[in-house]
């Protein structure tokens, strides 16, 4: 009799035996549509197969009450996360279509997928820059040099940004016993770091942690090190297990082709209005003529830092090598959604403006381009790029300014929206955002760096 009340999970320590005698058809059977939580049903739903709901099971009481849906704050203040995270969204403008797999010669993008890892975790404002004691009197140039705290130690339900989460938290405050490895990272029953000084272990002394720079972070995590004691922090299969999520989340599908003597999946797209949407952002930010940044050009109303993740796809896109591909346009299954491609000369004013805005948002604050604040080589490409299509020198300039302005509109936004948000220092600087900065800082010289 116990089938037909349906399946349970069984929560460890929390329910008896006994309940199994009094299962009789008096209690209806659970619908599909709900899920197992408790006696508190405000919880979210726990993975779905159905079209719009996460095709990823997960038991919603394992994470935090405000980890489903992080707002400003990581607290779900009204703003919701997207669909995608920035490093999906750059591997599938990389991914051909219909071969599903990225160029053999693209160096540029497995360095950006790391930086633009820094980037998430500093929007869901779980990292975050040291404050710097010299406040404006900091040194030009040094913003990459910044050292990165862990602010904010919940999971946020993406794999890869967990795995870099536990890494960072475990270098910066070691757990007990004296072994500094990111492998051996402590995580508490309760989905928080156990604390050293919390531990009844914890007799080891003080601790004995480091906190590393940005430019430091990017390195470990892409593997570029010499230090065979810092091997264990790079992050392995990256693209793979991206792909992988976007497989979950019905944008990519599994297929097995041949390569000469060995056979390797490849993902191809399977919902072409997705990527076409990332295109069409693209090339609205990049297209426009006004200092008003163009609806089009921004996630749905209501989503997280909207003006300030186009951005980072913009500028991450470009580090990355893959916004080549967007130029030719797309072709989806809806008429709606296909973009027709770009001339020669749209094509170069559309790169040119990516380097302004990369150049424009490397820098802290954002807008504050100068000779020594400019990203390295960025004023060269760009004169370079004028001359060539003969543009003028103020071509787009009005909008890379009202781009900025809406970018810091956000961020005040942001200190706004009340106290105890995460990465906001005491004279009301955003360290999260700052990072961001930082982190594109770091991209800007990928050229000179592979």
């Amino acid at each position: 009799m116990a089938s037909a009340s349906g399946l349970s999970r069984r929560r460890g320590g929390g329910g008896g035996g006994t309940s199994s005698t009094s299962t009789t058809s008096t209690s209806p059977p659970p619908s599909r549509s709900s899920s197992f939580t408790g006696t508190n049903n405000t919880r979210t739903h726990a993975g779905s197969a159905f079209e719009g709901g996460s095709k990823i099971a997960y038991d919603p009481r394992d994470l935090p009450p405000s980890s489903t849906n992080d707002g400003l704050d990581g607290g779900g203040r009204g703003a919701g996360l997207p669909r995608l995270t920035i490093m999906e969204e750059i591997l599938l403008l990389g991914l051909k279509d219909k071969q599903g797999y990225l160029s053999f010669w693209n160096d540029n993008i497995s360095y950006a997928l790391r930086g633009c890892i820094l980037i998430e975790l500093a929007l869901r404002r779980r990292i975050a820059l040291v404050k710097d004691s010299l406040g404006s009197r900091r040194r030009a140039g040094s913003l990459s040099e910044r050292l990165v705290e862990v602010v904010d130690e919940r999971m946020t339900g993406e794999t890869i940004l967990d795995e870099t989460l536990r890494m960072m938290k475990a270098t910066q405050d070691p757990p007990p016993g004296g072994l500094h490895n990111p492998n051996s990272a402590v995580w508490g029953s309760a989905g928080s770091w156990t604390s050293p000084s919390s531990s009844s272990a914890s007799n080891s002394g003080p601790s004995t942690g480091e906190k590393l720079s940005i430019s430091t972070w990017v390195d470990l995590l892409s593997g570029e090190t010499w230090n065979v004691l810092k091997i264990g922090f790079q992050l392995k299969q990256v693209r793979e297990r991206l792909a992988k999520g976007l497989v979950d989340k019905g944008v990519l599908r599994t297929e097995k082709r041949n390569f000469l003597l060995f056979d390797m999946a490849t993902h191809p797209v399977a919902d072409s209005t997705v990527k076409a949407s990332l295109i069409s952002r693209i090339l609205a930010l990049l297209t426009s003529t006004t200092s008003s940044v163009p609806p089009s050009a921004l996630l749905p109303e209501g989503t997280q830092c909207r003006v300030i993740r186009s951005v980072c796809l913009v500028c991450a896109a470009y580090t990355a090598s893959v916004l080549d591909g967007t130029m030719g346009g797309a072709i989806s299954s809806s008429t709606t959604h296909s973009i027709p491609p770009l001339g020669y000369e749209e094509r170069e004013a559309a790169f040119v403006r990516a380097d302004e805005i990369l150049a424009e948002f490397s820098v802290w604050p954002w807008g504050a381009t100068n000779e020594i604040g400019s990203t390295p080589g960025s004023r060269k490409r760009s004169s370079s790029s004028r001359i060539a299509t003969g543009s003028s020198a103020d071509q787009g300039r009005e909008s890379v300014l009202g781009l900025v302005a809406e970018a810091r509109n956000e961020m005040g936004v942001i200190a706004s929206a009340g106290s105890g948000i995460q990465g906001i220092s005491d004279d009301g600087q955003d360290l999260c955002l700052e990072l961001v900065a930082g982190v594109l800082e770091v991209l800007s010289r990928l050229d000179s760096l592979l």
